[in-house]
């Protein structure tokens, strides 16, 4: 009896567990039923929108595809070239305003390298681009996009070896640039732990990963994780930063390991080129006016492709052929872009007023007045125009530090006064630099000098004549910095005769069309400019005659 009952309960828990097997196994069935239903669907979906595409924006189609065709960089090319496309590529900044073509510039250079003999870049390099402004960060090491992450098995996303209590390395950017190139587009904007981070992979050419989960001695760890643990992840490739910021604004520590490009502003022509193209590529045809009206609007590459993508839809969606002067003036208008100011010299010759050359930005030049009065008075000096002074922090201090500008104005009149025996113990001078941005910086030294002494002489200074220099309290002139690019913006502005630090001269400025003249001293300056020889006498021939000389000889 005893067993009969046993054998009927073991019966019916036989039949209960089958019933329940039974049942998981018909849901399990049914569940996969049901998602490679979903699953179909949803490809089916996506198959639909992988056969929807819209036309190529104009931006893409006008973007440069190797390096002949970036506008207006040649100076920058060429150093591109060098650095990359050579048997021992180096690491690049590149600097400039946006628009200019920084980014193509990098894409182009590297299918350029592939293809030069011994270039260690293989066929197969790969291009890797990422943005420091969107480069999502985790301070707690969960996610790094940039230099990679350890998914330990607590962590969501540890993949396959997460149950089994196995840390997983997973690739970042520099892992996956490996053997190629590596493109951070405003890497001046790296968090700080970052760029430390990149600094390491830079000099160590591989990522070292580190986790509390990881053994040497355990067994279970697969062999590839045990190599990656013990000797690193491969990463060695070229970086290529851009930036809009200035080179101060990015930390010496990168500087010193890169090759620093910089690429320069577009000129009219060369927007006027970059116009050109994207009539063309966009199927519509721009009249002069306006290609010359886009080119004074267009504040870069970029700023000009919008205009004519614009201006050529108004112009088809009309069933019109030819993009006109009102098109681009509707388009600027309601685009609110504003004109650019180009700077010309006028004509002709005034008293105090003098053309001194800064550079503003990554490397742009400038044509830049100074006005100077001066009047019988108590000794007042009074300058406009300039920061005063700047504070400079770092290693947890403060300082505050008078601006070089007002110190170089110092210096002019203490060689003035030395030299040239001027008592402005007598004078009030009114030093002014028009414009809405303070100036600073030494390098105005020679301009102010003539434009003091034009001032309290009445000698009259030519306006196609411009100088860079700082002078120093013995009279001598010193090497500034920008001076390419200030030499150009003088040949832009319509300059005839430039004046520089002797030391600062560069072969290329004979091809120029431009004179430009190199001064050792302050004596070298005021004869160029005033025709004042070293002995204190003028030479009529030079000045203008002796209506200068009686002028010269009041004070």
């Amino acid at each position: 009896m005893l067993v009969t009952i046993l054998f009927v309960v073991q019966f019916v828990f036989s039949v209960v567990i089958g019933l329940y097997f039974f049942n998981a196994l018909k849901n399990q069935k049914g569940n996969k039923q049901a998602l490679q239903k979903e699953a179909g669907r949803e490809l089916t979906k996506l198959r639909k929108m992988q056969q929807i595409k819209l036309t190529e924006p104009l931006s893409e189609v006008t973007r440069p595809k190797t390096l002949g065709e970036v506008v207006g960089q040649k100076q920058g090319i060429l150093a591109l070239r060098a650095a990359i496309c050579s048997p021992n590529p180096q690491h690049v900044i590149i600097y400039g305003p946006p628009g200019i073509g920084k980014t193509a510039a990098a894409r182009a250079v590297l299918e350029e390298a592939k293809h030069c003999i011994n270039s260690p870049f293989l066929s197969t390099a790969k291009y890797v681009e990422i943005d420091a402004t969107t480069l999502r960060f985790d301070d707690r090491g969960i996610a790094d996009p940039l230099i990679g992450t350890v998914h330990d098995p607590i962590y969501q996303g540890a993949g396959a070896y997460g149950p089994a209590g196995i840390p997983q390395p997973k690739q970042g950017a520099v892992s996956k640039a490996h053997g190629g190139m590596l493109f951070i587009d405003e890497i001046g904007e790296l968090h700080p732990i970052q760029m430390n981070k990149l600094l390491k992979v830079l000099e160590d050419r591989c990522v070292h990963f580190e986790s509390s989960y990881y053994s040497a001695s355990d067994n279970n760890i697969p062999a590839h994780i045990h190599e990656i643990f013990q000797k690193g992840l491969p990463a060695d490739f070229r970086l290529v930063g851009a930036t809009t910021r200035t080179p101060d604004e990015i930390p010496p520590a990168l500087r010193s390991r890169c090759v620093e490009i910089f690429f320069k502003p577009l000129t009219n022509e060369e927007i006027i080129t970059i116009t050109k193209n994207a009539s063309k590529k966009g199927g519509a045809e721009l009249s002069d006016e306006a290609v010359m009206l886009t080119a004074k609007y267009a504040q870069n590459g970029r700023d000009a492709v919008n205009i004519v993508q614009t201006a050529v839809s108004i112009a088809q969606y009309e069933r019109r052929l030819k993009v006109e002067k009102k098109d681009i003036e509707w388009v600027v208008e309601f685009g609110q872009y504003n004109p650019k100011t180009e700077k010309k010299v006028a004509k002709g010759s005034a008293v105090g007023l003098v053309s001194g050359l800064a550079v503003y930005g990554a490397s742009m030049g400038t044509v830049m007045d100074i006005e100077v009065s001066a009047a019988p008075g108590s000794g007042k000096v009074n300058i406009t125009g300039i920061v005063e002074s700047e504070e400079i922090a770092g290693k947890g201090q403060k300082k505050m530090m008078k601006s070089s500008a007002k110190a170089s104005v110092e210096n002019v009149l203490t060689v003035l006064s030395r030299l040239y025996k001027i008592d402005f113990s007598k004078l009030d001078l009114h030093i002014n630099f028009p414009g809405s941005a303070p100036v600073d910086g030494p390098s105005a030294g020679t301009a102010i000098a003539c434009g003091v002494y034009s001032a309290i002489h009445n000698i009259p200074i030519d306006s196609e004549t411009a100088m860079t220099g700082e002078i120093s309290i013995s009279g001598s002139v010193r090497p500034v910095g920008g001076i390419v690019p200030k030499v150009e913006a003088a040949e832009k502005a319509g300059v005839k005769t430039v004046l520089i630090p002797a030391d600062n001269y560069r072969d290329c400025f004979a091809d120029m069309d431009i004179q430009v003249v190199r001064t050792d001293n302050i004596a070298d300056v005021f004869e160029m400019v005033f025709g004042l020889c070293s002995s204190g006498q003028y030479t009529p021939s030079t000045v203008g005659g002796d209506a200068k000389i009686a002028a010269a000889t009041r004070l």
